[in-house]
């Protein structure tokens, strides 16, 4: 099966490439590098679209968010149905649900997106599933917070504290944070593209963890002693300072996929405890 890859150089992209060069007849575009006038599809099953302008907590611009993640997207659709690709993938977020909830978010949760990123992803989900007919299927991933070796962002400045720092104020944390372990969502990716279900799905590990545990496990895995604390006040005024980092780290944004599982028969190879091990170490195989 041939596919087209766009995003190879990102986090996801690099690791299915990784993963799957052997199984599939896998070729590159990057909107960054590469003129979108220039490329040709041919003979291509399936668009694997990885690329994206990601949420941004230094901030961008609507118009950025609009041009990357709806404008290309869009393109890039309309140039595979003209050219005879049955089934194009998008990677979307969480983030076009909301923000943190206490409910678990499922594949049917109305979708009230409060940001740009979250919001130029759900534009770009409804104008996809408009070009969707028989002859062409569009399958929407939605991912939480994607973790694997090699990660950055949030995780990896945890992944620091926790290496740095033997006292920490993250004790009692009774949170519920959804994540997808980065082989998990391979996995889900290769599972969707064999059953050629079109649709919207969620990916995520099987349990959502708090960050107290999310703490201890790579505390365990890092081999470090690290003493979780409760600090009075710490909480209150992380949440006047840094609300963004509060929501990180208080709040709570589960997913329930069962859905998924049931419409694809599909089951993660990885617990989020073997998740944050290979994070750490790195895979054996």
């Amino acid at each position: 099966m041939n596919i087209l890859l766009t995003g190879s150089n990102g986090f996801l992209g690099t690791y299915f490439i990784n993963k799957y060069s052997e199984k599939y007849d896998i070729q590159k575009f990057s909107f960054l590098n590469d003129d979108f006038t220039m490329l040709v599809i041919k003979d291509v099953d399936v668009v694997l679209h990885l690329s994206a302008l990601v949420h941004q907590m230094g901030g961008a611009s609507k118009k950025e968010y609009e041009k990357v993640n709806v404008i290309q997207t869009l393109e890039l659709a309309y140039k595979a149905k003209e050219s005879g690709v049955k089934h194009f993938v998008f990677m979307s977020t969480v983030k076009v649900y909301g923000e943190e909830t206490d409910i678990a978010y499922t594949e049917s949760s109305l979708c009230i997106p409060e940001d740009e990123y979250g919001r130029s992803k759900l534009k770009a989900e409804i104008e996809l599933q408009k070009l969707e007919d028989n002859d062409f299927k569009v399958s929407i991933i939605r991912t939480p917070i994607v973790y694997g070796y090699g990660v950055k962002a949030n995780i990896k400045n945890l992944i620091n504290l926790v290496n740095k720092i033997p006292v920490l104020p993250f004790r009692g944390i009774e949170n519920r944070r959804s994540m997808v372990y980065i082989r998990n969502l391979c996995h889900l990716i290769d599972r969707i593209i064999q059953k050629k279900k079109s649709g919207v799905f969620l990916a995520s590990d099987d349990k959502a963890i708090s960050t107290t545990r999310l703490v201890e496990l790579i505390a365990k895995e890092l081999n470090k002693k690290v003493y979780l604390a409760k600090v009075p006040f710490f909480e209150t005024l992380l949440k006047i300072l840094k609300p963004d980092f509060h929501k990180r780290l208080y709040e709570s944004l589960e997913v329930d996929n069962n859905k998924t599982k049931e419409i694809l028969d599909f089951r993660n190879l990885y617990t989020v405890e073997d998740g944050i091990k290979y994070m750490i170490n790195g895979e054996s195989r």
